[in-house]
């Protein structure tokens, strides 16, 4: 809840803020002589208000947009209308009729999947993604990469029955799911995983707290060629890890591809804001990004790792990311560095001369955060990973610091916009189209996302330290152990359960060279 108070134009934004209204979340297909119209995962059946409409064409998503439907007319006529006049004909992006098929940032997508960038580049690597990514559809699936999927959770039991439900439904020929259960306090996840699911799914305890660190123990038991991360707020549509796999076929060189994330429910006005902020949207455009070729238009690539996606979509060629130590297990949900692993895990990649996909057709429904508190609790970790994410970098890999400094100017003025008091955009657009905003971002909001990157670095040490001090633990117990007294077993036994994870964690980055990561 928001508390009132101080001047007045902080009342007038909790005004605004509080008069936001819900949003219906909905889906159409254009293919064939009938549109298909459907709720979004959990949403009941269209009626009268605003819609904010996922495009499909044979399944695929090729766009958003925010539509109206008048009381007493019917949705599925006026939705379809809505779709049918703004969609492009090839896959990419929602557009008006006469624009062609081109995003924002000044890429445009041919029918043959090529990409072509504003200044005339054209993707021939992105085209050959896009190629076998076509191939999904129509051969069912066939030279796949066999993949692991693993989901990270902890005392969210209903959600994670539902995200799993949604995995196992996967239109993909081989495929594992292995959840990690991070720092439990009760069973109720074991319970849930053993009872519901058996061996369809596989369970292990991460003791230690920390999404990075649950991520390297997940790292450490897969067996998958490629391995996916989400997260257990989330519903996968069918087609989304056939999508997310299939350009590592096509391209030997790929480490890393990222997917769309849609919400699943606009209900609040904390859901809505956020949305209409874009802070998961990352458009329609398939996009390639080379080491190797870097994009003239992203000057400060790749420290700008937001742009290629976020961590409740994406995926790694498992061998790739233990060869770069799996996450930094002091970055992270959970650990004082309070978010930056997913970035983290895209640029350590990319610095290995590996190349990093986005594809829109790889989707997941994500439930967001209902309240005002959620919402500053989200501005503020945003801040702080991504200045912690940056910090992991440069400790980790310090021959990028040249690079880092040479672009610290930009990355200055871009950390400023990124996190200036915003205003609304004007028309129609859907919420996170291509960061087009519909409700402006509050100046409150945008105070905590700057000292939450005032506060990453010293976050990212205080985790570091952490690790640290859980290890020596581990240590000590060990030799309370072998010591063999029966009171300073006792204490070895708590040691021991707080310090295996940290060397669990740290199987991330030393253990990439073992066995599976995560």
């Amino acid at each position: 809840m928001v508390h009132e108070g101080g001047d007045a134009r902080t009342r007038e934004e909790i005004r605004r803020f509080l008069a936001i209204g819900s949003v219906q979340v909905a889906e159409i297909d254009l293919d064939g002589d009938e549109a298909a119209l459907r709720p979004g995962p959990g949403s009941p059946p269209v009626t009268h208000g605003e819609v904010f409409l996922l495009v499909r064409r044979a399944g695929r998503p090729v766009g958003t947009l925010l539509a109206r439907v008048p009381e007493g007319a019917d949705p599925r006529a006026v939705l379809t209308a809505a779709a049918a006049g703004t969609a492009g004909t090839s896959a990419g992006t929602v557009t008006a009729p006469d624009e062609g098929v081109e995003a924002s940032d000044g890429t445009v997508t041919t029918p043959d999947g090529t990409v072509t960038a504003s200044d005339g580049r054209v993707g021939a690597r992105a085209g050959a993604v896009g190629a076998c990514a076509g191939a999904v559809g129509a051969g069912g699936g066939a030279g796949l990469p066999f993949a692991s999927v693993v989901v990270a959770t902890r005392e969210r039991t209903a959600q994670l029955g539902r995200a799993l439900d949604s995995l196992l439904a996967q239109e993909h020929p081989r495929f594992e799911i292995v959840v990690v259960d991070n720092a439990p306090l009760t069973g109720g996840t074991r319970e849930l995983v053993e009872r519901k699911y058996g061996e369809r799914v596989r369970y292990v305890c991460e003791p230690v707290p920390g999404l990075a660190v649950a991520h390297n123990t997940g790292l450490a038991e897969v067996r998958g060629e490629v391995v996916a991360f989400t997260d257990d707020d989330v519903v996968a549509d069918p087609r989304w890890l056939a999508e997310l796999t299939a350009p590592f076929a096509a391209d030997r060189r790929l480490g890393c591809a990222t997917g769309l994330i849609l919400p699943a429910r606009l209900r609040t006005p904390a859901q809505v804001l956020l949305e209409s902020h874009g802070s998961f949207a990352k458009g329609f455009t398939p996009t390639t990004y080379d080491p190797a070729d870097p994009p003239r238009d992203e000057p400060l690539f790749p420290f700008t790792a937001g742009r290629f996606g976020s961590g409740a979509n994406m995926a790694f060629r498992t061998g790739a990311l233990r060869s770069v130590g799996g996450f930094d297990p002091a970055t992270g949900a959970g650990t004082p560095a309070r978010g930056g692993d997913d970035l983290y895990g895209f640029v350590r990649v990319l610095a290995q001369g590996h190349r990093l996909h986005y594809t829109p057709y790889a989707l997941v429904w994500h439930h967001h955060r209902e309240t005002w508190t959620d919402l500053e609790t989200q501005a503020y970790g945003y801040g702080a990973g991504l200045t912690a994410y940056l910090t992991a970098v440069l400790v980790n890999r310090p021959a990028l610091l040249p690079a880092f400094l040479a672009r610290l100017p930009r990355g200055l003025a871009h950390a400023r916009a990124l996190t200036a008091v915003r205003a609304a955009d004007s028309g129609g657009a859907a919420p996170g189209s291509h960061a087009t905003r519909t409700h402006p971002w509050p100046r409150r909001l945008s105070r905590l996302q700057r000292r939450g990157m005032l506060y990453g670095p010293v976050g990212y040490l205080r985790a570091r330290r952490a690790l640290a001090n859980r290890t020596d633990s581990a240590g000590n117990a060990g030799n309370a152990r072998s010591a063999g007294s029966a009171g300073n077993a006792r204490s070895a036994g708590n040691a021991r359960s707080a310090g295996s994870a940290g060397s669990a964690g740290n199987a991330g980055n030393a253990g990439s060279a073992g066995r599976g990561t995560r």
